[in-house]
């Protein structure tokens, strides 16, 4: 039963959250912090309550999700079409190599002012943000999947009469799937939180704005309990997505087939 317990990865993380909250419990009521700035669990909860029942966090949710599902199928599908072209061309696979090289070192932050320059502060922005902040992860992890592939790999697709983009589709993403999920993931992680900053900055994008903008008026409004309830909607769908979706896309992917990294 103790094993069971242990092994069981969804009841040892609420377990070790519960154990935070008591913690940060404690903490509040010890009055050691402002109870403006460190709330109770309670009135955090209250607030979060009251948010979601006005309905306004839910579409603010739902918004910045959107913007990822966006940002992320277009990094994707630029990600496939690069790292595809770079598996059977040498002087292709140069060429994305040295966009690595001076991309991905930099931080979207670092392209704002270049970003509102160009394309201003709408939605275009921030899912340009979510573009960069994906797209170089998911290539280098699927370049690092393509070159792991045996060249005898190629050769009988090429046999087989498979053009370029049908060796793309039926040997190399296949062959890569487990690099490819961890660059997904590593992607997922980073556009979540290139969303949330960007809505910071840009604001209210699109009319509605998303959680980053929730969580910035809260901090000017002083609303703290609503601020620490908008991080905990971030942390909830951060788990939900990595503990539930990704790990299911494992399990019917490469555990049940037998690939691993």
């Amino acid at each position: 039963m103790k094993n069971k317990f242990i092994n069981n990865k969804y009841i040892l993380r609420l377990f070790w959250i519960v154990i935070l909250g008591i913690i940060w419990q404690v903490v509040a009521l010890s009055q050691v912090f402002n109870p403006t700035s460190f709330p109770r669990i309670e009135t955090i909860l209250s607030s979060l309550i009251h948010d979601v029942t006005n309905g306004d966090i839910i579409l603010q949710t739902l918004y910045s999700l959107s913007l990822i599902f966006r940002g992320v199928a277009a990094a994707l599908i630029i990600a496939i079409v690069l790292s595809g072209l770079s598996a059977i061309s040498q002087t292709f696979e140069g060429f994305v190599e040295t966009l690595i090289a001076i991309a991905h070192p930099l931080p979207g932050i670092a392209l704002l002012p270049l970003i509102i320059l160009w394309i201003g502060i709408g939605e275009g922005a921030i899912i340009f943000i979510i573009i960069h902040s994906v797209l170089w992860p998911l290539i280098i992890n699927l370049l690092t999947g393509f070159k792991s592939i045996p060249k005898i790999y190629k050769k009988i697709g090429k046999n087989y009469g498979l053009n370029t983009i049908g060796i793309i589709r039926y040997i190399l993403i296949p062959a890569a799937l487990p690099y490819f999920i961890t660059g997904l993931k590593i992607g997922w992680a980073r556009a979540w939180r290139a969303v949330i900053s960007a809505e910071m900055v840009f604001g209210a994008a699109g009319g509605i704005g998303g959680l980053g903008w929730l969580i910035f008026k809260k901090r000017v409004f002083m609303d703290t309990p609503g601020l620490f309830g908008g991080l905990i909607v971030i942390v909830f769908i951060g788990i939900l997505v990595e503990d539930i979706f990704f790990d299911r896309l494992e399990k019917i992917t490469i555990r049940k087939w037998g690939m691993s990294i």
